[in-house]
């Protein structure tokens, strides 16, 4: 597949990913605006926050918890599950319900729990059962609108739960940060756009490397849930085969796995994801990890982020690899949006 026909595109991505892609600075930042007015849960001082969702809202409190691990004062959980951990229970703790649709049964099975158990409540949704539940039951509902999958709503997911807690837990104002990097990425999406021709456009040449291998993508630190976001998004858009890892963790157990099936591994590429605010001992690791795998005989990249701030680096490096998996669900000749096969998964679970 040529990258560089620009036909192609209008053929193959027939539901406008691209532009979902495009709006993500400007999601981020309406969505973190946003956060600053909405009402706040009726709670001070709160002892712990579970952040409750699935897929698209899930991986933008990964990312949350993340960035703000620093200077968190109180344990902020990220549950994917049906069920509240026991220890989840009175006024004290708050429960974030996040999902798109505002019908994710896990999430939805957690908000009633945590009514049930006495915590306080907050929900964010477009929509959906969750909104409607809010409204019956007066609790704290935050709503926005977005036309689109999951996936390409992770500026709000972020945004919004950026602003609650700076609010909530009083931390130092992110303005400048949210700024700056909506600027660079702006910038970024610039550079990698699909009018950029193949020769100054690194992601399409990296797409290119991905066909036909299985994909792993290993980050540390706060670039972890960025590695996490590149194996879902090569999922759901390239429809392809991709898992991911951590450092140094992976240096207590995947660095053993390197020697058999070597017919798979042969077709195996791991991606290292690298930042310039990243722990000097992970840097080293990543650095060391990557040789041990070309040793072995596994094709390797490494893609360093390198801007003035770990917020900036986590979400150019978000975007660099939505455009990415962007790029091979085009190679690939596959439309980016559709995920046929876990709507017939949610159908059979009726």
């Amino acid at each position: 597949m040529d990258l560089d026909n620009l036909a192609r595109y209008r053929e193959i991505d027939q539901a406008d990913m691209l532009t979902h892609m495009i709006g993500l600075p400007a999601q981020l930042d309406s969505a973190w605006r946003m956060g600053l007015q909405n009402p706040l849960p009726d709670i001070e001082n709160p002892q712990a926050i579970i952040l409750a969702g699935m897929g698209g809202s899930a991986i933008g409190a990964d990312l949350l918890v993340s960035y703000l691990s620093g200077i968190l004062s109180i344990p902020v959980l990220v549950l994917r599950e049906y069920t509240l951990p026991g220890w989840a229970k009175g006024k004290q703790v708050l429960v974030v319900a996040s999902s798109h649709s505002g019908n994710t049964e896990e999430t939805l099975s957690v908000y009633e729990q945590a009514l049930q158990w006495g915590c306080s409540v907050l929900s964010i949704s477009t929509g959906g059962s969750l909104a409607q539940r809010a409204m019956q039951e007066k609790q704290v509902h935050w709503s926005f609108e977005h036309r689109g999958q999951p996936r390409a709503a992770v500026g709000f997911s972020f945004g919004l739960l950026l602003a609650l807690l700076q609010r909530l837990l009083k931390l130092p104002d992110h303005s400048s940060s949210i700024s700056s990097t909506v600027d660079v990425m702006e910038k970024l999406a610039g550079e990698l756009a699909i009018t950029v021709p193949v020769a100054h456009n690194p992601v399409k040449r990296l797409a290119g490397q991905l066909m036909g291998r299985s994909i792993t993508v290993m980050a540390a630190d706060y670039l972890a849930p960025v590695a996490r976001r590149w194996k879902t998004q090569i999922n759901e858009l390239a429809k392809a085969w991709a898992e991911f890892d951590f450092i140094s963790e992976a240096n207590h157990n995947t660095l053993a796995g390197i020697v058999f099936p070597e017919e798979a591994l042969s077709k195996l590429i791991v991606l290292f994801i690298r930042g310039s605010s990243n722990h000097p001992r992970n840097s080293l690791r990543i650095e060391l990890t990557r040789k041990e795998f070309m040793l072995a005989g596994i094709n390797t990249e490494l893609v360093e982020f390198k801007q003035e701030n770990p917020m900036a680096e986590m979400w150019t490096g978000l975007l660099y690899g939505d455009y990415l998996s962007y790029y091979l669900a085009i190679a690939y000749g596959i439309d980016p949006t559709p995920i046929d096969s876990i709507q017939e998964l949610k159908k059979a679970m009726q």
